[in-house]
């Protein structure tokens, strides 16, 4: 929740946490916002079109790929938000319209969310670039059958694919190549 206006913050956090809908916290700034972002998972901001430190529009390039940026504002304001990618609400709004747009967000974000990928660390990707190799080597593989041996062992073991890579690693460093 991000709003310059401090009762409009406070309306719209009351409906959704009385609600159940999602709990809140309340920012003034983007920068604030950001800095929240660095460390906790958020599926929607719903915010005024205007923060204390510039358009709330500055917002969306900062945001996981789960997460929804809301704007709440009169329409012509919300008008001269360039950006099809931002969620805009035009007040008044009725309090169902308000909770059924930000649980919408807040389901669209949680399913996204099964789509972004963690990326691996680069000593994980060594390990599995590690491991190809050695399947490349030992088993005369391309590079994309190691790599689709490497998935499938994963996912037939039910374990992570850096764990399968150690596996591997550990198996065939001891054998001479074939």
């Amino acid at each position: 929740m991000a709003f310059e206006n401090t009762a409009m913050s406070q309306r719209f956090s009351d409906l959704l946490e009385s609600t159940g809908t999602a709990r809140c916290l309340t920012c003034h700034s983007g920068d604030q916002v950001r800095r929240y972002l660095s460390g906790h998972q958020v599926f929607c901001v719903v915010c005024g079109p205007h923060l204390t430190d510039g358009p709330a529009e500055w917002l969306y390039e900062d945001l996981p790929p789960s997460c929804s940026l809301l704007l709440v504002g009169p329409q012509h304001v919300l008008d001269a938000c360039a950006s099809r990618e931002v969620f805009k609400l035009a007040t008044p709004i009725r309090k169902e319209e308000a909770l059924s747009t930000v649980r919408l967000l807040l389901q669209f974000g949680h399913r996204m969310e099964r789509f972004v990928r963690p990326r691996r660390s680069s000593a994980e990707q060594e390990l599995v670039d590690k491991a190809k190799k050695l399947l490349m080597q030992h088993k005369g593989m391309s590079e994309d059958e190691a790599h689709r041996a490497l998935q499938k062992r994963s996912m037939d073991a039910g374990s992570r694919l850096t764990q399968t890579a150690r596996q591997i690693i550990a198996e065939l460093e001891t054998q001479p190549a074939e």
